[in-house]
């Protein structure tokens, strides 16, 4: 019976898996790209730009979701499906509309009376069994579980309608117009119809049906002052080259040499080419098409980091050092291409830039808190500048940031007991060494049970 209510609890919260099944993909343009195409819709929807996120997964599905906290979760599959930057803003207003309505935490008023209903039935169908009414016992389970899933179903779907109408206010107060939400959602009406979906029964679906939720929001989203305005053109530019240079780096050589072929000459085929080559082992050919975007802008952040990155990970760090320093400067610090600046640093076995590497690492991991290759980093210059305790020390908040609680307790404590006292290091190491140490014990607690 424990097999069967897991299964159903499984199933019915497949609308909020959560991220760890996947890999994140991190990237300074696409971030930024992100950050700025979502700020004016997360103030729309009454958030804070500073602590809602968007992280992009590494699946070539089309789906983005959230999982609790302020987090949105944007598929790889859906930054290529989608025409424009318009359309990836209307899918992230779509799921900015759960996290401001709580969706994820309000998920249990739907699974506690459906589990109830689910439970209630399986007692009764187990004694209908057991008073010689197999055959009823087994009708009154089959009927309690399409009931509690119903249930279950019925709630997501008008979840998902209340976070489509919080979506197209938040675009219309944004003064974003909401011709992306809409034509995002007649590609994925023409998904259902190339798979043959024409005669979905509606009740057995976690979203509402493609049409109807095009025909909910049509009417406002038309009559909103921000219904014709262009889509913005620095930020469809920026999208453009994000979308070419995701394709570079999670699809195949082949694909992306056959989509941007040797005679496309524009800014997209030379950065998908780029990473198709280095992907691919080819470092000339790679660097080859980064100098032809050095070429068209020799400033660009992003064209200077992508050089580096090919010259770094070709084994020429020193020469990847001149492009990643102005890359780092020019994008004001960012963080993480600060940290493959401090990476090079240190891959040139020169000590005379260890110094250097940790400024620059230090800034990196104070700007950035969930980079754990930084905190790598910054531990490896400080053991080769013979500084174990800092080393400790960042090797403990690398360790804690990933759930390796014995390896912060043990590095903590070393820090601690090497480091000057009372100095915001120490506190920060008697923090880890704590919290962890509890973290642990809540571990242990639990495999006992």
């Amino acid at each position: 019976m424990k097999r069967l209510i897991a299964a159903f609890a499984a199933t019915a919260v497949l609308w909020a898996q959560p991220a760890a099944a996947q890999s994140i993909l991190r990237d300074a343009e696409t971030e930024t790209m992100f950050a700025e195409m979502a700020a004016p819709i997360i103030k729309a929807a009454g958030l804070s730009p500073r602590t809602v996120k968007i992280v992009l997964i590494n699946d070539d599905s089309i789906n983005a979701f959230v999982a609790g906290g302020q987090i949105v979760y944007v598929h790889s599959g859906l930054l290529q499906a989608a025409d424009n930057v318009n359309e990836v803003q209307g899918v992230v207003a779509h799921e900015l509309g759960h996290i401001a309505d709580g969706h994820v935490v309000l998920g249990d008023a739907a699974m506690k009376p459906a589990m109830g209903m689910y439970l209630l039935s399986m007692v009764l169908g187990l004694a209908a069994m057991a008073a010689g009414g197999g055959e009823a016992g087994a009708g009154i389970m089959a009927a309690g579980q399409q009931a509690a899933m119903g249930k279950v179903l019925s709630f997501s779907r008008a979840q998902e309608s209340t976070a489509d109408a919080a979506g197209a206010k938040y675009l219309n107060t944004a003064g974003i117009t909401g011709k992306g939400m809409l034509s995002f959602f007649k590609k994925l009406q023409n998904q259902e119809y190339r798979y043959g979906y024409t005669n979905i029964d509606p009740f057995a679906q976690t979203h509402p049906l493609s049409s109807d939720r095009i025909q909910a929001l049509t009417a406002d989203l038309q009559a909103a002052p921000a219904w014709n305005k262009p889509v913005d053109a620095k930020l469809q530019e920026r999208f453009l080259r994000v979308k070419a240079k995701l394709l570079g780096y999670v699809g195949s050589p082949e694909t992306t040499l056959n989509k941007y072929p040797a005679s496309d000459q524009s800014v997209y085929a030379h950065y998908a080419r780029a990473y198709a080559y280095h992907k691919a082992g080819y470092p000339d050919k790679a660097d080859a098409e980064a100098n032809a975007l050095i070429a068209r802008d020799p400033h660009d952040p992003y064209f200077l980091e992508i050089q580096g990155q090919i010259l770094l990970e070709s084994g020429k760090p020193q020469d990847a050092l001149t492009p990643l320093r102005e890359a780092t400067m020019v994008s004001g610090q960012n963080a993480l291409i600060a940290t493959t600046f401090g990476h090079a640093l240190i891959a040139t076995e020169d000590k005379r830039h260890l110094a250097e590497a940790v400024k620059v690492l230090k800034v990196a991991v104070q700007r950035d808190e969930d980079n754990p290759f930084a905190w790598v980093q910054l531990g490896t210059a400080y053991e080769q500048l013979g500084d174990t305790p800092r080393a400790a020390l960042a090797t403990a908040e690398r360790a804690s940031m990933m759930g390796d609680n014995r390896t912060a307790i043990q590095s903590a404590r070393y820090a601690l007991a090497n480091l000057p006292p009372n100095t915001s290091e120490w506190i920060r190491a008697q923090d880890i060494a704590m919290t962890s140490a509890d973290a642990e014990a809540g571990t242990k607690k639990k495999r006992r049970k």
